[in-house]
């Protein structure tokens, strides 16, 4: 595994660079978001998708699959909101939430047959210029663990996943709470999982 020190408030553009040709090259990292630490790739390569479902056990056919945006204009490219879906992104974006919304026909054909889409625009620079300087959106789904220290020490998150995740972006201790997800699929804001962050309607 390569690891690639980040930190928020001195983000390395060599580093990014090299964890962005990664994406790009279809290859899967681990990378710090305002929650939890998660596993991305190219949200738009279906076999790099396969290869987190695989890693997470994850049945793409019965699981939400989240995309992390880097404004909600890029949002609106793969999820389809109204006016007033809109103020709600607005005054909870950027943040530590999930929106569930239905899907456009946008997404790679892993999302086929799928009616919604998890979105994210996380308050973290490292996760916003990762996509940033990808041009889509960054599929995400937080890393297993089991315990703690594995989930928030950076070196710990390392040796699990070594030989599993070829790179990960070290941005220093991460989280334990994971994001509130907002179920937006009915034209109303539903949370259905309390988590981090309080949504402001």
């Amino acid at each position: 595994m390569r690891i690639l020190k980040i930190l928020e408030n001195s983000i390395n553009d060599k580093f990014i660079d090299i964890a962005v040709k990664a994406l790009a090259d279809g290859e899967i990292l681990i990378y710090p978001t305002d929650t939890l630490y998660a596993i991305g790739c190219n949200a738009l390569n279906n076999s790099a998708i396969g290869k987190i479902c695989k890693i997470k056990g994850i049945n793409p056919d019965k699981t939400n699959l989240s995309i992390i945006c880097d404004g909600i204009s890029m949002a609106a490219e793969y999820a389809r909101f109204d006016n007033r879906m809109f103020k709600l992104l607005k005054n909870n974006m950027p943040g530590p939430f999930t929106f569930i919304f239905p899907a456009s026909s946008s997404l790679p054909k892993v999302f086929k047959g799928r009616k919604s889409v998890g979105i994210r625009i996380p308050d973290n620079k490292i996760a916003i210029e990762l996509v940033r300087r990808l041009g889509n959106p960054v599929l995400s789904t937080t890393i297993k663990y089991e315990d703690d220290d594995y989930a928030v020490n950076p070196e710990l998150i390392a040796e699990a996943y070594d030989g599993v995740v070829p790179y990960m972006i070290d941005g220093g201790d991460g989280g334990l709470v994971p994001s509130t997800v907002v179920d937006c699929t009915t034209g109303e804001a539903e949370v259905v999982r309390e988590g981090k962050g309080e949504l402001r309607l």
